[in-house]
């Protein structure tokens, strides 16, 4: 698909090498700011004996400090026709072998006992589905990446290539 004038045009044409297939930030739950606040608005009780304006500036310096520390360590997941980036990590699509999804109990044994130590993690408490791509470069001790994301099967098939051919998704692993 492009853009032509106002008109999207449907095109059977591979996407450019930096045309974005598939991107996603793992922002915080709201659960994780509600807690954020919470533990900012503690900070009242604590400074609230020297005295109550200490406790609303201590409060407010707080939260301006953990957001921003949120904001800025929230990673993000950008697929290309030629790379996938997961936070700092960048790796040409060449290499990467079989992605596949899991969700509940699956997703957790993926990210513990079945975890790798060599594998290269990206993974966020706050969000369950996780999607596991493989390596294949010989020269990379790394055997797989383990990435949080809240659409694994876009991701899947962003990264199968399957976003530019339309093939179906490998599906998710489910419990049950």
């Amino acid at each position: 698909m492009q853009w032509c004038g106002k008109l999207l045009v449907m095109s059977e044409a591979p996407a450019p090498p930096d045309a974005i297939l598939y991107d996603e930030r793992l922002w915080p739950t709201p659960f994780v700011w509600v807690l954020v606040t919470g533990v900012a608005g503690a900070s009242i009780l604590v400074f609230a004996p020297i005295s109550m304006l200490t406790g609303i500036i201590a409060c407010i310096t707080i939260f301006v400090i953990v957001a921003a520390l949120l904001i800025l360590s929230t990673p993000r997941i950008t697929v290309t026709a030629s790379t996938l980036k997961v936070g700092r990590a960048h790796i040409d699509r060449t290499y990467l072998g079989t992605a596949r999804s899991y969700r509940n109990k699956e997703a957790t044994h993926q990210r513990g006992p079945a975890l790798n130590a060599l594998a290269y993690l990206c993974i966020r408490g706050w969000i369950d589905p996780v999607v596991r791509i493989d390596i294949d470069d010989e020269e990379d001790p790394t055997p797989y990446w383990l990435v949080s994301t809240r659409h694994p099967t876009k991701l899947v098939n962003a990264v199968s290539g399957e976003a530019l051919s339309g093939e179906s998704a490998v599906p998710e692993q489910r419990d049950g």
